[in-house]
């Protein structure tokens, strides 16, 4: 109980342990997960601390495993989870064990996929060779003859020149592969570089190839080139070189090309055989490691955080015992006990550990003990701050007031059912959504905080039954107690009719539950009512809510043992509340129950709503010291006997607080201090006397002056932000009223824009338009005012209890308790992953 409303109480303990057993120990601890441990060493560099060598064989072992791990998701097989029970830490001899294995396993996968590689590379080579082969035998047979083709091509190739010789040359070739986005550039080259006497072919290779390096499927192009000498055929080469294009040697003859294409398609077979003999290897040696490599990646990560663990840890000068400090909650020392006894009976060792509480002045971690449902909402909280040590933990109260000031914002009873209905699901699936691990950030914070959004939805659904408000409509459940007296022909020809509550159309009694739900169908004075009905509410749950918070203060100062706090400032701090924003509070009720629906000619017309007076306006005055006469004659202009003297003494004695909240802690340091001296004083002199004095007596510290002025300063800025705080935080709750008239208003006009005119829509053309109308409503229902409005008030009301509720006795200055803790090792190392 006492670490659900403050956190746990933590102690500094030091612990020895043999050398022997610390492994076994510290396994254990991390199973517990209840120790931080402190940096023993904080100077020592990382390299240079003593468990170094076997941290850098765990990193070792790590690299493997990933490799392994990328293979295993390459070839898209799946790895088994661990079933039941996360393994234990192995022990250090294990080690060995674990090393030889993952050594074989990557040296094996390596050699596989290199004997792969190669294998695929000749594939390569041989598929883009019978390619060659079939493209360029289809080029030659589109002409008649070898002859004829060469005739022609000399003619292309020759020179212009009328008087040079015109008879046939031999004609030489290359023919090779390129990328097929490369073959523009690779032509225009060609044309600049030889001055246009080369003669490209070149075709498609209608299948993709796969790249041996990349495994991507990548589309090539075969081409021949026909040119004429030695340097011709240099400079085509230099060219096919740059563009990375793959020259193969094609015969001349038509017979030779037909026996080379034979043999490649037998190398082909051949290789295709021992490709999948090698993949099936592959695939065999793969599945076998993805049957235990989840298990191996938690022995690994288990053994590097024991060793990191180890390296926070001291030697004592016999280098035969480690020396540790570490915070634990005071209340589980023997469950530590027990732990760090069961790891020296692993370990062998007959030493016990020794565990020793140690005086502290430094600030223990904040520790508070959270379950599912609750660390959502402490991580609100942390959000804000973490909790000075034992502060008072906001978290258990915000379980209902995030809730439902949200729901006070966002109250409609259908929309928070479809939050309501969306939290539900997430809870009940809880454990299968968690087992799918969803690699989407936006998804998993919905789901981290499924518990609150169950709760925002539910809290909707009650605030939606007290507006009386389901998708901008209303429901009847116990009948108006209001009624129509009008006849029908009234009905049909006036256009604005009223119901006086103070004849036969009001029934005396109000609605049993909520808003009565005739003021849905009011278009004159709807809005007003509800704007000044949520108004009101709004003041008066935001100055019990700020109350509230000033009272948790005096928890903490009582807490704390700071007496001249209680006086100083919880007490001036909750005058000035009460006397001017709860007086306020108490006017909104004092008028609720003292005035009636009388209309002005009855003679109880002083109680009527005739002659109520402005809340606000009555408060303004109340400040200014001002009375306004009522200018109605028959109105009283008070609303109770003896309420302008009052009034004076509450702003009199509320700004009597300011002073006291000012000067009160100054004056009482100063007066502590001047004690403190005058005794110091008195006692150097009478050592003086008594002739017992050793020297110069020691002067007074310096810095007391420079103690006053710090907290002089202070309280000057907590005092001015609380005061001017006060004024701003109650104006600042006047967000619930409006966003829930907003919301109220969006869902009216989302209403009467689309779905009132597909259900007035006649026939069977209207069901169509109907269908259509609703799936447009629906769509925007969910979308803006549940995501977007839901997402609004959430975040107003997040503001809500950081800004004007914590601000009031939350300081947020503390450190979390981070244990060491195998678990939460584990569960940041998946997150990376992911």
């Amino acid at each position: 109980m006492g670490s659900l409303f403050r956190s746990e109480e933590m102690t500094l303990c030091q612990l020895f342990l043999q050398s022997e057993a610390a492994y076994a120990c510290v396994s254990e601890l991390g199973e517990l997960g209840l120790v931080q441990f402190r940096d023993l060493n904080p100077d020592v560099n990382a390299f240079q601390r003593k468990f170094v060598n076997e941290v850098r064989r765990c990193d070792e072992m790590e690299r493997k495993l990933r490799y392994l791990e990328k293979e295993i998701r390459r070839d898209g097989i799946p790895m088994l989870e661990i079933p039941g029970e996360v393994p234990e830490a192995p022990q250090p001899r294990e080690m060995i064990d674990l090393e030889a294995t993952f050594e074989k396993l990557e040296n094996e996968l390596r050699e596989v996929n290199q004997n792969a590689e190669a294998l695929k590379r000749n594939y390569l080579e041989l598929t883009e060779l019978k390619h060659i082969l079939r493209k360029t035998q289809v080029f030659f047979d589109e002409h008649e003859g070898g002859a004829n083709t060469t005739e022609s091509m000399t003619r292309a190739l020759i020179s212009d020149d009328p008087n040079r010789h015109m008879g046939q040359v031999q004609l030489g070739f290359v023919a090779g592969v390129i990328l097929r986005e490369r073959i523009p550039a690779f032509e225009r080259m060609l044309w600049r570089a030889c001055r246009g006497n080369v003669f490209l072919r070149q075709a498609e290779i209608d299948t993709p190839l796969e790249d041996p390096s990349s495994s991507d499927q990548v589309y090539k192009s075969v081409f021949i080139i026909f040119f004429q000498g030695d340097q011709l055929k240099t400079r085509v080469k230099k060219i096919c070189e740059g563009f990375r294009a793959t020259l193969y040697p094609c015969p001349e003859a038509p017979a030779d090309r037909r026996e080379m294409a034979m043999g490649v398609m037998t190398r082909i077979e051949d290789l295709n055989t021992v490709l999948g003999q090698t993949q099936d290897h592959r695939h065999r040696v793969l599945v076998a490691a993805a049957k235990n490599i989840k298990n191996w990646f938690v022995k690994v990560r288990k053994i590097k955080a024991i060793y990191h663990t180890l390296n926070l840890f001291n030697l004592d000068v016999t280098q035969k015992c480690l020396i540790a400090e570490c915070w634990v909650p005071a209340l589980d020392l023997e469950t530590i006990q027990l732990a760090l006894r069961r790891g020296t009976e692993r370990s062998g060792s007959s030493v016990p550990p020794i565990l020793n509480r140690m005086e502290t002045l430094e600030d223990p971690p904040t520790y508070n003990r959270t379950n599912k449902f609750t660390s959502a909402f402490q991580n609100l909280i942390y959000a804000y701050g973490v909790a000075t040590y034992r502060e008072v933990n906001p978290a258990p109260y915000t379980i209902i007031t995030f809730p439902f000031l949200f729901a006070v914002m966002f109250g409609d009873l259908g929309h928070g059912a479809i939050m309501a209905a969306f939290g539900f699901w997430m809870c009940y699936k809880e454990k299968p959504l968690q087992a799918k691990k969803i690699d989407s950030e936006i998804w998993n914070i919905f789901f981290g905080g499924r518990y609150i959004v169950l709760l925002m939805g539910l809290f909707s659904m009650y605030t939606g039954l007290i507006y009386n408000d389901i998708f901008s409509k209303s429901l009847n459940v116990f009948g108006s107690s209001w009624r129509n007296n009008y006849n029908e022909s009234t009905l049909f020809t006036t256009k604005a009719l009223q119901l006086n509550p103070d004849s036969m159309d009001y029934l005396q009694h109000p609605y049993p539950f909520g808003i009565d739900p005739v003021w849905q169908l009011a278009e004159a004075n709807k809005i007003i009512f509800m704007n000044a009905y949520k108004m009101k509410i709004s003041i008066i749950i935001g100055v019990f809510h700020m109350l509230f918070g000033v009272c948790l203060s005096l928890w903490n100062h009582l807490y704390f043992k700071r007496r001249i706090s209680v006086y100083v400032e919880f007490v001036p701090q909750i005058l000035f509340l009460v006397l001017l924003f709860f007086y306020m509070v108490l006017l909104m009720f004092i008028k609720w129950t003292s005035y009636g629906p009388s209309p002005p000619d009855f003679d109880d017309v002083k109680t009527s709503g005739y002659c109520a007076p402005s809340i606000l306006i009555t408060f303004i005055n109340m400040m200014l010291f001002k009375t306004d006469p009522n200018t109605r004659l028959e109105c009283d202009d008070t609303i109770y006997a003896g309420q302008i003297g009052l009034q004076k003494f509450f702003v009199i004695a509320a700004l009597m607080c300011v002073p006291v909240m000012l000067f009160g802690k100054p004056y009482y340091m100063m007066k502590e201090q001047k004690a403190r001296a005058s005794q110091g004083h008195q006692s150097i002199e009478a050592t003086a006397e008594n002739g017992t004095a050793g020297g110069a007596p020691v002067p007074a510290s310096g810095n007391h002056d420079d103690d006053i002025t710090e907290v002089f300063i202070h309280q000057a800025i907590h005092t001015i932000e609380y005061v001017l705080g006060s004024v701003s935080h109650t104006a600042s709750y006047l967000r619930l009223w409006a966003l829930s008239l907003a919301h109220a208003q969006l869902a009216e006009v989302a209403w009467n824009m689309l779905l009132r005119k597909g259900l007035q829509s006649p026939g069977y053309e209207g069901g169509i338009y109907l269908y259509v109308v609703f799936a447009g409503w629906a769509a925007i229902s969910v979308s803006i005012l549940v995501l977007m409005e839901g997402l609004s008030a959430f975040l107003h009301t997040l503001r809500l209890h950081w800004v004007e509720f914590q601000s009031k006795f939350y300081a947020g200055e503390g450190y979390l308790f981070q244990p060491f803790s195998f678990e939460l090792i584990l569960d940041s190392a998946g997150q990376a992953e992911e």
